[in-house]
């Protein structure tokens, strides 16, 4: 049976540059994982990963260093990856932090019981799971796409709609999702269908950047949540 479409807004979150920064764990984990497993150093250096997906940018990584990864290649990457990972998020660094009123923003969202709240993130689902549980945001999220789950970003969003709708977080119209991060792909993902979408300028492009690719509403950051929820509202 379909669930009842009885919430007003599905909230769809990235993680990396919208809720936090992990102090380049990432990229120390994906090259020492990439090292490890094909002997090739720095594979990630250079690659774009603002917005990208963990199996995409493991595609350019080895694009790039000439290598033809299977599927079971592929899994060790990510089983080693997200081992390493778990490490590497534990290292102190200048640039690992939540983003401006991230914790609070979220306490006031989970208040809002006619909202469904989930992630829509490049990241592996475990991966995901790593870094919001160091930073203590996980129990925030009930459902999520993840970069396995589709060949690109834009196909994740019709995943975490699916997923929703299972839980029994059902919205009427595409409108009334929202895709929340802070890059173009973002963007670009929310537009594929016709969802809205907040961008923060927290990450690596700036608001005139993001206005200009197209996104509902464009913040600086989450310090002033009553504009984030007068955003949702549009």
């Amino acid at each position: 049976m379909t669930p009842r479409c009885t919430l007003s807004k599905l909230l769809l979150f990235d993680i990396d540059g919208t809720l936090l920064l992990s102090g380049g764990a990432g990229l120390r984990a994906l090259n020492q994982t990439f090292e490890e497993l094909f002997g090739v150093r720095k594979a990630f250096d250079g690659i774009p990963v603002a917005g990208g997906t963990d199996p995409l940018l493991l595609q350019e990584a080895a694009v790039r260093s000439n290598l033809i990864l299977d599927n079971v290649q592929r899994k060790k990457f990510h089983d080693r990856y997200c081992d390493l990972l778990e490490g590497e998020i534990l290292k102190p660094s200048p640039r690992k932090s939540l983003m401006p009123g991230v914790k609070q923003l979220l306490k006031l969202v989970d208040c809002k019981r006619e909202w469904g709240v989930g992630l829509l993130t490049g990241n592996y689902a475990r991966a995901a799971q790593i870094k919001l549980e160091h930073f203590k945001l996980w129990d925030f999220f009930g459902f999520g796409a993840y970069g396995e789950d589709a060949g690109d970003r834009d196909g994740l969003l019709s995943v975490a709609v699916e997923r929703a709708r299972k839980v029994g977080v059902c919205v009427p119209l595409p409108t009334d999702v929202v895709v929340i991060g802070d890059t173009p792909q973002d963007i670009r993902c929310a537009m594929s269908s016709a969802a809205c979408s907040i961008a923060v300028a927290t990450g690596s492009f700036d608001k005139s950047t993001l206005a200009k690719c197209g996104a509902t509403v464009v913040l600086s950051d989450f310090s002033a949540p009553e504009l984030f929820f007068e955003a949702v509202g549009v």
